[in-house]
């Protein structure tokens, strides 16, 4: 065994196994952190150090992978699925709040949609970021978008739609549109930086329903005419396209059209009931960006999916 050799082998030991900085171990070893830098990188070339992945999460990756290539996104990040239902979205949550919060500068701005998801992203996120978050809302609802009691979003800046999400009439809706704090938020939405929406499911735990905003009645109209989920509130069909109702014609949220247009659109879902939801906003090209579990990611890489 060479000098050379001896060094790559203690470079890599203090810096991989005992977590010493490149400054300590060039002081340590008497060489410069020039020096340090190529040692290890040869050490990586010679494959004096290896790295193995766990099995598990390669798989990830793998999935990770399958869907950027299918579905032309950006990103996807798969976190492992929670076995209890009732976490799943807190999981998800955390877990979309972790890759924002790594995105975000101080003075950045992010398009929120509303849903039980997006309000745990939200809290997460003003919970774990040390400056207030600039939030822009993406529908109408103002009240969808204010904390509870149990919240920490007292430390974000919410910019809300000064109007109700689902209006008495089209004509109502034109009439709003037309106001010039209405006007301001769409202006504001244009100049985010992320956007984060998530995506429903024609189920019984649907927030819209939940909530009270649709009735069963409309609801099982909608299903009738092809709706598998909804994006902003706005129903698609299974390839992604608009489902055309009266309640759209009431809908007072950010047209998708708009969406498409807008840059790092990141998709926050998870569950079995919402996987066909999640493939129509991707055949939609609605999302830049997935974050999801496991379990809903191999469900949408399936063979007879990607076919």
């Amino acid at each position: 065994m060479d000098y050379e050799e001896t060094l790559m082998i203690k470079t890599a030991w203090y810096y991989y196994l005992e977590n010493m900085t490149q400054q300590r171990i060039s002081e340590l070893l008497g060489i410069s952190r020039m020096r340090v830098i190529k040692l290890l990188e040869k050490a990586r070339q010679t494959g004096i150090i290896q790295f193995k992945i766990r099995e598990e999460s390669a798989n990830r990756m793998q999935l990770e992978r399958k869907l950027m290539e299918h579905y032309g996104l950006k990103d996807v990040f798969v976190v492992p699925t929670n076995p209890n239902e009732e976490e799943k979205n807190e999981t998800i949550a955390k877990a979309a709040a972790m890759y924002i919060s790594d995105r975000l500068t101080e003075n950045s701005f992010i398009n929120l949609g509303y849903g039980d998801t997006l309000s745990r992203v939200l809290n997460n996120l003003a919970t774990m970021m040390e400056h207030p978050i600039s939030c822009v809302s993406l529908t109408g609802g103002v009240n969808y978008y204010l904390p509870n009691t149990r919240s920490n979003v007292f430390n974000a800046k919410l910019y809300l739609i000064p109007a109700p999400l689902l209006a008495s009439s089209k004509e109502m809706v034109a009439a709003m549109r037309e106001e010039t704090s209405v006007k301001e938020i769409s202006r504001m939405v244009m100049l985010s930086s992320l956007t984060v929406v998530g995506i429903g499911a024609m189920n019984d735990n649907a927030t819209i329903l939940k909530s009270g905003i649709l009735n069963q009645n409309d609801f099982l109209y909608l299903k009738m005419q092809g709706a598998v989920g909804d994006v902003l509130s706005h129903f698609i069909n299974k390839d992604g396209e608009l489902v055309m109702t009266g309640v759209e014609d009431r809908l007072i949220s950010t047209p998708l059209s708009t969406l498409k247009e807008l840059d790092n659109v990141i998709g926050v879902s998870a569950g079995t009931e919402k996987v066909e939801a999640i493939r129509a906003a991707l055949c939609g090209n609605y999302l830049d960006i997935l974050i999801t579990d496991e379990d809903t990611a191999f469900r949408l890489t399936g063979e007879d999916n990607l076919n």
